[in-house]
């Protein structure tokens, strides 16, 4: 769960005879009603506000990267003309007085610095900074490395200019412009200046900020150039359509309610484009971006901050992956019960109902590591208070301690909310514990606890502790998108720089004490910002029980995997309602072929509930992950190392194919397997192959690059593998504590002309990722060289081919 979002729902505690009426209403965007997202847009286009346009370098010193920017105020005229309403910007005189006191055209700092060679920052600021400079959160260190030696200065007739191995930015003086170019010098993008839009009729807003009439709060504008075809992606957990050129991005945390609307739980200021660069807008402000939406050739990124502070990267898209999480946090890996199946609906409530599932789950050999108790483990459902109810939880130290005994793992549910009924809330706030309003007062009736506090992480961390002495393996980390936005913090910031944040600190707060107590790092999350890739994992939401949404879930994961997120999950079948069966049946191998699985949602969710036929399609599924676990363990290793996601565009591998760019509604399980789902009620559908060969998984059939109209196997679902891959694979356990991994089997997919083969293997307590390297010798293939001696015994399979 989360929030449930439908009617009138009666929810039965199985064996208690207990019923509870639950209501809830879904937010209507853009009502201005509470937590509305943020759009600064607005503030943009508000012709009453003053604008200053950036226009020349004045003083630059080369060797430090620091100098200052001359903005020219301007203002928007109208003008009508044949019965329409013309607006363009015009130059003005100070309007302030006394006129000695203020500067007309302010000249103010900007700086460039050299990350590495790959990499760039841009710092400017629409006025003096006077606010403490802290080590960022959203940075893995705090801070930005400094690598000025890997770029090479020179002078040029108008400005500077500044070169590395994987290319060359160009500071223009006059005009002002700064200038991005590959290694062979094509002009990736570049800041626009006014006379760039000298040609068109549109008036076009440069880089810039604007001075807001109402409260004279200043907000920067870093407007770049979009080439022709140039392709967008990125943004965070985003719905909408994969390529966001010609859409406008709000970036404000909230509670989206679903995955078919605008709105993210998941924003993420950063993005790549297809021409070979990457742009991380380093702040914790609402942020709007208006990718070519308004006018095609400029990508504006509208700050909230009065600073702007963007780092550029260069490279293929797996080159700007690894700049922008080596800046930001690459994931930490996550242990390998975690890859397992989670049981979960919404919600069991007592001991003897999660005994009784446990019970069933190993009856009816479904492969499964989790059993989650969603909201209902508390005396009061919803009613967060960190204790298991008595009356329904007669031992819950030792059910925890039986079901780890059987291969189960415990997750429980819990939210950073408390209402005036919960027992703690008078607790939260004698302490001081929360989020509060300028007066002193909660903004909300719920105390929100604030992050920002240290005395809050651990008076947090310690209720959550308790839990973990108990026997819980991990917590889910629900909510935390309604931040409030007028709230003052305990940073001493107000909501409108600390709400993007909170989801961060949130999820560092439990991912820490996770690590320290358990061991590893995991929590399943659902709300983010820049950083909380080093906390997994996280999950999307509150999907609807349609083929719509299954489609809009796969939009997200790959755009949130281009975002610097290596895992994620979603709730298979959708959420809200009871899944349709044919629905349930062909989302279950889609879950099943992604980083992380876990059925959850309005009951049923467990797959005997249904029919005989239906559960024995979700073993299938179910046992055919767990059979690959070796793979997807070898793959996710390398993926938390490299920064690159488990659920992967085409592009992300095949840069150099344009059909690659395309596609929205397929992906790469790591870099072998290309998953397609079925989102339509059929057994057929055309799949796009990049380069090369592509072997069927499941019937052996070998397919060209192209398009393809292709027939899903047994499991519902297209999946197929690329020629000259090595699978491993385990046998089948019903829990990942009891796999044997002393005896892995290499599946070798490989055309009849093929005469090499590798793949990767990571094995559990394993220090390094380990290549595979196999040639043919005959009709069937050997190791090169046996790894992992003493370790692991291999036993090579050649997939028989099906022409």
């Amino acid at each position: 769960m989360t929030t449930k979002i439908f009617k009138t729902s009666i929810l039965s505690i199985l064996g208690l005879g207990l019923l509870i009426p639950f209501t809830g209403e879904a937010q209507i965007q853009n009502a201005g009603i509470l937590n509305e997202p943020v759009d600064v847009s607005k503030d943009f286009e508000d012709y009453q506000n003053t604008f200053y346009f950036a226009d020349e370098l004045v003083d630059f010193d080369p060797e430090t990267g620091k100098g200052k920017i001359k903005y020219i105020r301007h203002s928007y005229e109208s003008r009508q003309a044949f019965n329409n309403m013309l607006m363009r910007p015009e130059e003005v005189e100070a309007n302030e007085f006394p006129t000695t006191e203020y500067a007309a055209s302010p000249e103010l700092p900007f700086e460039i610095q050299f990350v590495s060679d790959r990499s760039i920052r841009i710092k400017m600021s629409s006025g003096p900074q006077f606010h403490k400079q802290e080590e960022s959160l959203m940075l893995v260190d705090g801070k930005a490395p400094s690598t000025p030696e890997a770029w090479e200065y020179s002078a040029t007739e108008n400005g500077y200019e500044y070169t590395s191995e994987h290319g060359k930015i160009e500071i223009q003086t006059q005009p002002w412009h700064i200038k991005v170019y590959d290694e062979n010098g094509k002009l990736l993008t570049s800041s626009l200046h006014k006379t760039d839009f000298e040609n068109t009729y549109t008036p076009v807003l440069p880089f810039s900020y604007v001075r807001r009439n109402n409260d004279y709060s200043r907000s920067m504008a870093a407007v770049f150039s979009l080439e022709p075809d140039e392709k967008i992606f990125g943004f965070g957990e985003s719905f909408t359509q994969f390529n966001k050129r010609g859409q406008k991005v709000v970036l404000w945390v909230d509670d989206a309610n679903g995955v078919q609307n605008e709105t993210m739980y998941k924003p993420i200021p950063f993005y790549m484009s297809s021409r070979g660069y990457g742009v991380f807008m380093h702040t914790s402000s609402p942020i709007t971006v208006d990718v070519g939406k308004y006018f095609n050739a400029a990508n504006n990124m509208m700050l909230g901050d009065d600073e702007a502070d963007i780092f550029l990267f260069l490279g293929d898209p797996k080159d700007i992956l690894d700049e922008y999480t080596s800046l930001t946090g690459k994931t930490e890996m996550p242990p390998l019960w975690s890859f397992g199946f989670w049981m979960s609906r919404i919600t069991y409530f007592s001991e003897k109902e999660g005994r009784e599932i446990a019970e069933n789950i190993r009856k009816h050999k479904i492969p499964t590591d989790v059993i989650h108790f969603d909201t209902g483990w508390f005396d009061v459902d919803w009613r967060n208070d960190y204790q298991f109810s008595p009356d329904r939880f007669d031992d819950p130290e030792k059910m925890m301690k039986d079901l780890k005994e059987d291969g189960f793992h415990v997750s429980l549910w819990q939210l950073p909310y408390f209402t005036p009924k919960n027992t703690l809330f008078s607790e939260i706030m004698e302490n001081e514990l929360a989020v509060k309003d300028g007066k002193g007062n909660l903004p909300y009736e719920d105390a929100v606890l604030d992050f920002s506090n240290p005395e809050t992480i651990s008076w947090y961390q310690d209720k959550l502790k308790r839990l973990f002495d108990q026997g819980v393996d991990v917590f889910k980390v629900d909510f935390g998108e309604a931040a409030p936005a007028n709230g003052i913090y305990h940073s001493g910031r107000s909501g409108f720089y600390e709400h993007n944040l909170y989801p961060l600190r949130y999820n560092k707060a439990v991912a820490d004490l996770t690590k320290k107590e358990k061991g590893y790092s995991l929590i399943w999350a659902r709300s983010t910002w820049t950083g909380s890739q080093r906390y997994p994992l996280h999950w999307g939401g509150d999907a609807a029980t349609t083929n719509t949404a299954m489609a809009a879930t796969l939009r997200g994961g790959l755009s949130i995997g281009l975002s610097g997120f290596s895992f994620w999950s979603h709730d298979v079948g959708g959420f809200v309602t009871k899944a349709p069966e044919d629905l349930y049946r062909r989302w279950t191998p889609f879950g099943m072929l992604s980083s992380h699985v876990r059925s959850h949602g309005e009951p049923p969710t467990e797959p005997w509930e249904y029919n005989e036929d239906f559960l024995q399609a979700f073993r299938k599924a179910d046992n055919m992950r767990y059979e690959l676990m070796p793979y997807i363990y070898a793959q996710a290793k390398e993926s938390s190392e490299k920064g690159l996601p488990m659920m992967r565009a085409l592009f992300v591998e095949f840069p150099d194919d344009a059909g690659s760019w395309l596609i929205d509604n397929q992906y790469l399980l790591g870099s072998d397997m290309l998953i397609a789902p079925l989102f339509e009620e059929v057994t057929e559908r055309k799949v796009y192959l990049p380069e090369d060969d592509w072997i069927d998984y499941q019937t052996g059939k070998v397919y060209e690059k192209g398009w393809h109209t292709i027939e899903a196997g047994e499991i519902p679902i297209v999946v197929l593998v690329k020629n000259g891959s090595v699978i491993p694979h385990i046998e089948l356990a019903q829990s990942t504590q009891d796999m044997d991994w002393s005896k892995l089997e290499l599946k070798v997919f490989a055309s009849n002309d093929t005469q090499t083969a590798s793949g990767k293997v990571f094995l559990p307590g394993g220090e390094e990722l380990q290549e595979v390297s196999l040639e043919k010798s005959g009709n069937n293939f050997s190791l090169n060289k046996i790894p992992l001696e003493n370790k692991t015994k291999f036993t090579i399979t050649r997939i028989q081919q099906n022409n």
